[in-house]
């Protein structure tokens, strides 16, 4: 397909071209289809709009629920105008919607209205405290727009690891910085512009009159105070409990497996076979033949392609190639759904186990990020092949004994059969034969050298010399070849040269110059957390480790490695992530002691990201990691908000004790909303298999983060600077404005 061109389209435009060409074709020439990669396309982009549509109406839910039905419709019309100038600049800068924008502008839906959500909230409040629809729509302008813009591009910062980190996973992933950066953008544009616009023509509050109580003197505010009040009393207690919980969950969280990328819903299944080493081309065809006997008409495959002594080509990033191999081949099987091809993978394995018991076979899935060939891998170096072996035996015995392991080989093992000839170079030089000759002859006689050309049209066909089959057949029969001699008679073979039969190493895959051999293994079914598995091989290998001679090696493989270098890929550009953060906040707070308390409040998100994935089971992958960078944006940016009121305060004539109490009180509505959002956006990802452990992540974190951002951080802010207790009840300051024509 061309640079810029529509997967979708070229699928439509190739079927009838597939079709014509079909007829034109000579008998005994097929087309088969290897994938079809537009209906994959297809089906994604039918996922995403589902996805989307249930996380748009939870969110209307959310905005109609908590804010009314005319406030609730200003802010569901943000979001086709937020999303209208997404895609507009997704073309411009041409970015394509595949799987990894999709996700990222599913990350961002559930932040799409947060600001909207503010200033609506900041609006309506004042609309009941007697203000004007106009005088309320300014101020909440002039008091939100400069500190969601700073949260705004916190949150965007947050992910400038992923953005301009190096590696293959940063590469596959690189899009969500670019798309989660517009739509935050645009989110910010919309709520700053449109919707106060909106607002002044849609909400329609009526002013409390004299005597109603106030808002935030209702029985639940009342109880959020105490609470808040004895927190703040209790500060060294409160402070040192979130510091126990906290590290709490850093040891929970290595309790959580570890997954580097889940496997992808394609319905592609991959299934290898392998013979011993030296066997030939048409052993493997017949044992590919007969595999492809039993998927004749099988009711859970659509279709299927298989390759006979080399793999099928890359059609797609995720997929390696195998280098041809006489003992090889591949089935490309595309199952009717998902669930077809997880009950396929078991049914034929079995079937295939107990039909070609001397043929290793390997049925896997498509992986999502960088290519690996088993989930489990570890590899062993050195310099000896012999020793090499030896080691890499030990390993697979040990991974053999991991309860969740199965299907455990060797890269490389077996030797291939080899036939040696010892030329008596004193004998062949007195019978007149040389080397050269000695070559030739055996050439002709086995494999055949071409004696003439024959030619039909434009093709030109070899005629080959070469001995009968029944002659070339059997090793037996080598002996007695005749080669002939300087003085025109002839000799056996087995008179001038002895003939041996030994094994040697076929194939040395090598590492640094040092041969190597990957000791690898599949999960059992319904097993998660490869890189967890890998690591407990790794862990009980320590003995073996220890003992190894200089230049023996036992290192990690695959996605075990993977995630270690991407993680390290990940931490290089974290430093300027912080710098640009702290810019920010000191822009916006123009306070260092302010800047420090923000930054401390974003580590909190773990205590419930720990929670989530432990209670869920979901594992710690890379994408789980994009939540984490996600939600510490979040919750430095309710952050920011909330210490943005408190500052406001004081100038009413607060002390910084009220300050903290009534900042917290006013903006527990709009931090709580703003999260119901985020965290309710996130439920329809949680069904699926790949984005489903980040939104577990982002959902249970900001979930605690929340609670912790309207408890701790008031909390870290009264020990900060010292507030003290005021003689004098709380009172809730309200502010006022003059009356401006509607």
């Amino acid at each position: 397909m061309e640079s810029g061109g529509n997967i979708l389209t070229l699928g439509e435009n190739l079927t009838p071209v597939v079709n014509q060409i079909k007829k034109e074709l000579p008998a005994g020439l097929e087309i088969h289809q290897t994938v079809n990669q537009p209906e994959v396309v297809k089906n994604s982009i039918n996922e995403f709009v589902r996805l989307l549509a249930e996380a748009v109406a939870i969110i209307l839910v959310v905005s109609f629920a908590s804010l009314g039905m005319r406030s609730g419709l200003t802010v569901s019309l943000c979001i086709p105008l937020v999303l209208a100038i997404v895609f507009t600049c997704m073309k411009q800068l041409g970015i394509d919607l595949q799987k990894m924008s999709l996700g990222a502008l599913i990350i961002s839906l559930g932040l799409l209205v947060d600001d909207a959500i503010i200033v609506i909230e900041m609006m309506s409040v004042k609309i009941e405290q007697g203000w004007t629809r106009y005088n309320a729509a300014c101020y909440a302008y002039t008091t939100c727009a400069f500190p969601m813009l700073t949260g705004t591009l916190i949150t965007c910062a947050g992910f400038i690891p992923l953005g301009f980190a190096l590696g293959s996973a940063a590469e596959y992933c690189s899009s969500i910085f670019s798309v989660v950066t517009i739509s935050l953008l645009a989110s910010w544009f919309v709520a700053a512009t449109a919707t106060p616009l909106l607002g002044c023509r849609f909400i329609k509050l009526k002013p409390k009159a004299a005597g109603e109580p106030d808002l935030y003197d209702s029985r639940f505010y009342r109880l959020f105070k105490q609470t808040l009040i004895w927190c703040l009393s209790h500060r060294k207690t409160v402070l040192a409990a979130t510091a126990g919980v906290f590290f709490a969950s850093i040891s929970l969280l290595g309790l959580v497996k570890q997954e580097f990328f889940p496997a992808s819903t394609r319905p592609e299944l991959i299934v290898q076979l392998k013979l011993p080493e030296g066997a030939s081309l048409k052993n493997t065809e017949a044992a590919a033949g007969q595999f492809a006997e039993k998927l004749k008409n099988h009711p859970q495959i659509a279709y299927y392609t298989y390759h006979v002594g080399e793999g099928a080509p890359r059609f797609i990033l995720t997929f390696n190639p195998t280098f041809n191999k006489q003992n090889f081949a591949e089935f490309i099987i595309v199952a009717k759904d998902v669930k077809a091809r997880d009950e396929l993978r078991i049914s034929l394995n079995q079937w295939l186990n107990e039909a070609l018991p001397g043929v290793h076979v390997y049925a896997k899935v498509i992986r999502n990020g960088s290519p690996t060939d088993y989930p489990v891998m570890l590899r062993v170096k050195g310099y000896d092949h012999d020793k090499v072996r030896e080691i890499a035996g030990q390993v697979a015995a040990v991974m053999s004994a991991h309860p969740d392991t199965t299907n455990v080989n060797l890269n490389w093992n077996e030797k291939s059969k080899i036939l040696h000839l010892f030329i008596d170079q004193d004998k062949v030089r007195n019978l007149g034969i040389t080397s050269q000759t000695l070559a030739a002859m055996l050439q002709t006689q086995l494999s055949g050298t071409p004696a003439a050309e024959f030619r039909e049209n434009d093709k030109t066909i070899d005629m080959v010399f070469r001995f009968d089959i029944r002659d070339r057949k059997y090793p037996s029969q080598l002996k007695d070849l005749a080669i002939p001699t300087g003085s025109g008679s002839y000799v056996a073979l087995d008179q001038i040269a002895k003939i041996r039969f030994e094994a040697e190493d076929g194939l040395i895959f090598r590492r640094d110059l040092k041969p190597m051999i990957i000791v690898q293994a599949d999960t059992k079914p319904g097993v998660m957390g490869a890189d967890s598995i890998t690591h407990q091989v790794y862990a009980s290998l320590a003995e073996l480790r220890a003992s190894l001679p200089l230049g023996y090696s036992i290192e990690l493989d695959g996605t075990a490695e993977e995630s270690l270098n991407s993680a390290k890929y990940l931490a290089q550009p974290v430093p300027a992530m912080i710098i640009v953060i702290m810019i920010l906040l000191m822009i916006q707070l123009q306070n260092i002691s302010k800047m420090v308390l923000t930054l401390l409040t974003a580590p909190l998100g773990i205590i419930g990201v720990a929670a989530g994935l432990f209670l869920t089971g979901s594992p710690m992958g890379f994408v789980v990691q994009l939540g984490i960078l996600a939600l510490f944006g979040i919750i430095m940016r309710n952050s920011v908000i909330l210490m943005d009121q408190i500052d406001q305060h004081p100038a009413a004539g607060e002390t910084t004790w009220d300050a903290i109490i009534n900042a917290t009180v006013t903006r527990f509505r709009p931090i709580f909303l703003t999260a119901a959002a985020a965290i309710l956006g996130m439920i329809p990802l949680i069904s699926s298999i790949f984005w489903g452990p980040m939104a577990v992540a982002i959902a249970f974190g900001l979930f605690g983060a929340t609670i912790l951002t309207l408890i701790v951080l008031p909390v870290m802010y009264a020990a900060w600077f010292k507030a003290i207790p005021n003689s004098r009840p709380v009172q809730t300051i309200t502010m006022t404005a003059p009356n401006h024509p509607e």
